[in-house]
């Protein structure tokens, strides 16, 4: 192959890669289309009594220890997902008081996760949740790394160690079932559907209560958007949300750097160098934003 011809593939080849075969707008079914058909979540934090039952089914569900949902003294500190709580509920104090939120996997539609995966384990499927293949992971946990909301999660304390998070109970939905989360709520401030189709019905309760929700649904652009999506009626950064990742899904944002550097560069440590620099960008920008 000639280095011109050579060149040219790699260009290619990083290119496809970086943006996960995604069509562009040009082709019979967008993009956008496809994400909102996708299999998606709508948190109500306003509805979210902090009784913590979807931690719950969520342990039942996939096999990890079970909680003490009456133990409220895990309140008194925040808590992040790790190997064995798949999704944790936080209680914050707002300007509007006590507010429950429930965090786990954003399922972003267009994953620096499985972007960084350079064996495909992280996997972004069809359906829409984004979930880790075991018999192909090779534990380099770029996953973790690129993750602009730290959820993939390390064994490290196991002699066979996985990397540990939500997958939205995708067993689940291949049999017609609803997310475990969701089926367990019983104040309904978790609801299951279409993307496209719960965008609008969160849209329709801002727009019902405008005095009772912030103007926003969380998850709708941020870094390209995700299948958790959220509202609330206090702004989203009071509720440990962070409000600074950007609105461009993070392997778009490391393809024009990528494409700066020199071609011995062009593996996976330099898209790594990518999703910082390019995170660093995004918080400058928004930074500039708020000082305007």
């Amino acid at each position: 192959m000639r280095r011109r011809d050579f060149l040219k593939t790699a260009a290619i080849s990083g290119g496809a890669l970086l943006t996960g075969g995604l069509a562009s707008a040009g082709t019979l079914k967008s993009a956008q289309d496809v994400f909102n058909e996708m299999a998606s979540v709508l948190v109500d934090t306003t509805r979210c009594i902090g009784c913590r039952s979807c931690e719950e089914a969520c342990a039942e569900a996939h096999g990890l220890p079970v909680p003490d949902i009456d133990d409220e003294s895990v309140f008194e500190r925040h808590r992040k997902t790790d190997p064995n709580h798949w999704t944790v509920v936080n209680r914050y104090e707002t300007e509007k008081g006590t507010v429950y939120a429930k965090k786990q996997c954003m399922h972003c539609n267009q994953p620096a996760c499985a972007s960084a995966c350079l064996v495909k384990a992280m996997y972004k499927t069809p359906e829409g949740p984004v979930i880790w293949r075991g018999n192909k992971c090779m534990g380099c946990r770029y996953c973790m790394i690129s993750c602009p909301f730290d959820i993939p999660k390390f064994e490290y304390d196991s002699p066979n160690p996985r990397i540990r998070k939500c997958i939205m109970c995708y067993e689940r939905l291949e049999k017609g079932e609803q997310p475990a989360c969701v089926e367990a709520c019983p104040e309904e401030a978790i609801v299951f559907g279409k993307r496209g189709e719960l965008l609008e019905e969160a849209k329709r309760r801002i727009y019902n209560n405008p005095d009772k929700y912030v103007h926003h649904v969380y998850g709708e652009h941020e870094v390209g958007g995700t299948g958790w999506l959220y509202l609330a009626a206090v702004p989203f950064e009071q509720l440990g949300f962070p409000t600074n990742v950007g609105t461009r899904p993070y392997p778009e944002l490391t393809k024009e750097f990528l494409y700066g550097v020199s071609l011995v560069l062009l593996i996976w440590p330099a898209f790594l160098l990518g999703i910082s620099h390019a995170r660093r960008e995004e918080v400058k920008k928004e930074e500039v934003k708020k000082a305007k």
